[in-house]
């Protein structure tokens, strides 16, 4: 790991079709240092990840438009060294171990606990950023 990597803020992308979700967790986590790119569609995340690099993705399961586990398929594909947190609502944790299973580092169920997320993304990004 180079020293750049060690000083810089996280680069996080959410994606979650929920847009008063993404907004409150976007200002939440800016807070606390995160740079975060607000997503509300699976197409437009995917279009993101092929043209800018992230520390971690955290990638709502369950969205209208495409599923996260259709999202987080093409992302192993785009950028597999990519860690993604997968966030799923209540009912569908067999869903969110599926995409452990396809790749996904990690999963939490909704809603969760902001200090829970922040330690989960920061400990990703340690990891992702230890290969660089």
């Amino acid at each position: 790991m180079n020293a750049e990597n060690a000083t810089r803020p996280i680069r996080l992308i959410l994606v979650d079709d929920e847009e008063s979700f993404v907004n409150v967790l976007t200002k939440r986590l800016t807070r606390r240092g995160v740079e975060v790119t607000p997503v509300l569609s699976g197409a437009e995340a995917l279009r993101l990840m092929r043209k800018y690099e992230y520390d971690v993705m955290v990638l709502d399961l369950k969205m209208e438009e495409m599923s996260g586990l259709d999202v987080l398929k093409t992302v192993r594909i785009v950028a597999p060294e990519t860690p993604v947190i997968m966030l799923t609502g209540h009912g569908s944790e067999q869903a969110a171990r599926e995409g452990v299973t396809l790749g996904a580092s990690d999963y939490l169920l909704k809603p969760c606990d902001l200090d829970v997320l922040f330690h989960k993304i920061t400990k990703a990004a340690c990891k992702a950023r230890a290969t660089q």
